[in-house]
């Protein structure tokens, strides 16, 4: 086992990870840029190294930096966390050559999966059922011809980048015209490759996840499923485990064909495939992140399984000491992302308490929200032992979360456990934007 490891991140998820280190008995390791010079995370960290200016290029995004840090402070290991270079082929490559373990998939997976038009074409390949669209389309006339066979509403998509970047829903052949150039550009810009290829807009549908654990030794074990379908602009706001979609003959489905992604993909530690759920019941294969995923905390709740803890153990080599039939899911998780609206001061800071409530986050009292980096300030996860006490407990948790001086959207996410469409477990990913939400 690992006796000391760094930690590539900042915010609540740079706590999450120190937290199972000193469970652990591993020496944390925290980085930091000079906006978060007097953040929480280099402060709960054993040791602590600068790594540059505010700007996340200059600091949490440069691999160089990360792996200078890591050298000079002798750890073993380096932990990404979540966005930024959580699924850097770059600096998972530093790491093998200087003989670091990289808590994640080998650099060789990591770049095949940043093209994510080469990662559809081997799910089909390997005979999972992906979204129906198209390869790479070099220009708009070949994008307008093949758009008449998949058929409108499509979803113009880039090749490389992840999360919300590079994604533009399109609805007529005179919205393709001009939405392809833009979108090359943008994806240029972003990403260094203007890219682009199309899938057809599945709708109504809901996202559903399966998040997995692979070891070394070819043992994959689904954690169950997470819905994830109450998004903003592709963006996830609200989550619960297990989805409330899924019966026991879709959960199998869904197991297996996780798994043989997983396979396929050569998956290692923690990751997650996303499908899209029709409402005929069908499942396509769209996505997968080979990282800990923001909203891991909710599979834990239902599962007692420690995620990030164990994404240590399997990249220390440690075998899986469980299989499938080991994992069960008890009761129900609902976790609300609590992002800002705007930066600001945290004039003051309550936060809810009781059984089951979890709020991870990295603020405090007095605490200047960076404009440098994401919006998001916390993440409210309650458990209980049925949905209909699991929306409930999370609703008195929400009113009892208080955070003054920066505008947040609490009072959103009241909104959205209260809708009866929620409540009702009949909601699909256009949940926001029925509500009249932009």
């Amino acid at each position: 086992m690992f006796s000391k490891i760094l930690i590539a991140n900042r915010g609540e998820i740079a706590i999450r990870i120190i937290r199972a280190c000193k469970e652990m008995g591993i020496i944390s390791v925290a980085v930091f840029s000079e906006a978060d010079r007097s953040s929480m995370h280099v402060a709960f960290a054993d040791e602590s190294v600068c790594i540059g200016e505010a700007a996340a290029s200059d600091s949490y995004l440069d691999p160089e930096r990360i792996m200078s840090a890591a050298i000079a402070t002798g750890v073993q290991a380096v932990h990404p966390g979540y966005g930024f270079l959580s699924e850097s082929a770059r600096l998972a490559d530093l790491c093998e050559k200087n003989r670091i373990a990289f808590i994640g998939p080998k650099s060789d997976v990591l770049a095949k999966m940043v093209d994510k038009d080469a990662v559809r074409r081997m799910m089909a390949k390997a005979g999972i059922a992906v979204v129906p669209g198209t390869d790479i389309v070099p220009d708009e006339k070949k994008a307008l011809k093949a758009a008449e066979k998949i058929g409108y509403p499509l979803m113009l998509k880039a090749r490389a980048g992840g999360g919300i970047k590079g994604i533009r829903q399109v609805n007529t052949p005179e919205e393709l015209e001009s939405a392809f150039s833009i979108a090359a550009a943008d994806a240029q810009t972003a990403f260094g490759d203007g890219a682009l290829y199309m899938e057809k807009l599945i709708s109504p549908a809901r996202h559903i996840e399966v998040q997995l654990l692979v070891d070394e030794y070819g043992t994959s074990v689904c954690l169950g499923e997470r819905e994830c379908s109450i998004q903003r602009n592709h963006q996830k706001l609200l989550e619960e485990a297990p989805s409330a979609a899924v019966n026991e003959k879709l959960r199998k489905k869904l197991y297996d064909t996780a798994k043989k992604a997983a396979k396929t993909a050569n998956m290692l530690g923690a990751g997650a495939v996303a499908f899209l759920l029709d409402a005929k019941g069908n499942i396509y294969f769209f996505e997968m992140s080979v990282r800990l995923q923001v909203e891991h905390g909710v599979t834990e709740q239902v599962t007692g399984i420690d995620i990030v803890k164990w994404q240590i153990r399997i990249a220390a080599g440690v075998k899986l000491d469980f299989n499938q039939s080991d994992i069960s899911v008890h009761g129900h998780s609902i976790q609300c992302r609590i992002n800002a609206a705007a930066i600001g001061d945290v004039a003051f800071l309550h936060v809810p308490g009781g059984p089951e409530v979890r709020f991870d986050t990295s603020l405090w009292t007095g605490y200047t929200i960076p404009v440098f980096y994401d919006a998001l300030l916390g993440k409210l996860m309650v458990h209980a032992s049925t949905r209909e006490e699991a929306i409930r407990k999370m609703r008195a948790a929400l009113c009892e979360l208080v955070i003054k001086g920066v505008q947040n959207n609490i009072d959103e996410q009241v909104e959205f456990v209260s809708d009866p469409e929620f409540q009702g477990g009949e909601y699909y990913t256009d949940f926001v934007q029925k509500r009249g939400e932009q």
